[in-house]
């Protein structure tokens, strides 16, 4: 797994991941997060999953802790481009209820 930061503006962060968000990538994901939430000050945070095939509850969970830590300081987040697998899975625990969700085919539909 790979998690890049991309800058869009001076207030939106784009975290773009790329490979399966398991345990092992939720590790190394842990270390971007903490930077994002220490080192960061955007308001507004955006998920881009448009690579990422699988996701397991350690992926969720750390998404679900990033959008915690974010909302406690008064920042924004949002999850784009989930798909497959993925959007099942936070469907499935309505992930969406809590953190503004965009599934690729509403991206499309635009």
């Amino acid at each position: 797994m790979e998690l890049r930061k991309i800058e869009s503006s001076e207030n939106l962060l784009t975290l773009a991941v790329f490979g399966d968000f398991n345990a092992q990538a939720s590790k190394e994901a842990q270390i971007c997060i903490d930077d994002v939430l220490t080192d960061d000050n955007h308001p507004q945070i955006e998920i881009d999953l448009e690579h990422v095939d699988f996701m397991d509850t350690s992926g969720i969970g750390a998404i679900v802790y990033l959008y915690k830590r974010l909302v406690e300081s008064d920042r924004n987040m949002s999850i784009k481009n989930v798909h497959g697998q993925p959007q099942k899975m936070m469907e499935l625990l309505r992930i969406g209820q809590a953190i503004p969700l965009t599934t690729q085919t509403a991206e499309l539909e635009h």
